[in-house]
């Protein structure tokens, strides 16, 4: 599995979630690289974007820490179960995307 936007762009208060930012604070580290780590853990390759060297830098900096079961299970009790950047049950996006021509 692949996240393209593990971070859900930011919303839904992910950034500074109580639960994720507590954790964060556990191991010296800011909500979204918690929500990164989650995702590395549960097997997803991440892509997070962003355009500031400093992200970049936090980003990458998730291979120190590991979250335990406890922490694991918290953070998937959030999980929406579906995207939040694009809803692929809209009926017009699904024709919309199944009617392009890539070549």
């Amino acid at each position: 599995p692949q996240a393209w936007g593990p971070l859900a762009e930011g919303k839904h208060g992910i950034f500074t979630d109580p639960e994720l930012t507590a954790m964060g604070e556990k191991y010296g580290k800011s909500a979204a690289q918690i929500a990164l780590r989650w995702n590395v853990q549960r097997g997803v390759s991440i892509l997070p974007k962003t355009t500031h060297v400093e992200r970049m830098e936090q980003n990458i900096d998730i291979w120190d820490f590991e979250l335990t079961k406890d922490e694991m299970k918290t953070i998937s009790g959030k999980d929406l179960g579906h995207s939040e950047i694009i809803n692929h049950f809209d009926p017009q996006l699904v024709k919309m995307l199944n009617g392009m021509k890539i070549h």
